[in-house]
C-alpha cells in the first residue's frame, strides 16, 4: 500500500519559515521524481517546487530563492524548506510522487 504522509505545517508569522516533510512507503522512492503543490482556497492546485530521481530542481516563480526541495533517499523522505514566508503562501501543501500518488495535505497558514 502507498502512502505519502506530509507533515510540518502550521501558523507561521510573515516573514517566519516552516519545514514540511514528506514520507513515503510503497514505493520505490530513489527512482521517483517528487513534487510538492499547493492549493490555496478557491484557487487550482499549483506546482511549488520539483526535485527530480537525479536532483535537478524546479520552482514556481513565486518561491524562488525562498523555499528550497531535498530528499533523503535514505529516509524515504522529500522536504520542503520555506523561509521568508508570506500570506500568500497560505495553502495547503501535497506532497506527490511522480508515479502519481498524492499525500492528504498539510495546511500551512501565514498570518500576523
Amino acid at each position: 500500500q502507498v502512502q505519502l504522509v506530509e507533515s510540518g505545517g502550521g501558523l507561521v508569522q510573515p516573514g517566519g519559515s516552516l519545514s514540511l516533510s514528506c514520507a513515503a512507503s510503497g514505493i520505490i522512492f530513489k527512482l521517483n521524481a517528487m513534487e510538492w503543490y499547493r492549493q490555496a482556497p478557491g484557487k487550482e492546485r499549483e506546482l511549488v517546487a520539483g526535485l527530480s530521481a537525479l536532483g535537478n530542481t524546479k520552482y514556481a516563480d513565486s518561491v524562488k530563492g525562498r523555499f528550497s526541495i531535498s530528499r533523503d533517499n535514505a529516509k524515504n523522505t522529500v522536504y520542503l524548506q520555506m523561509n521568508s514566508l508570506k500570506p500568500e503562501d497560505t495553502a495547503v501543501y501535497y506532497c506527490h510522487a511522480s508515479e502519481d500518488y498524492w499525500g492528504q495535505g498539510t495546511q500551512v497558514t501565514v498570518s500576523s
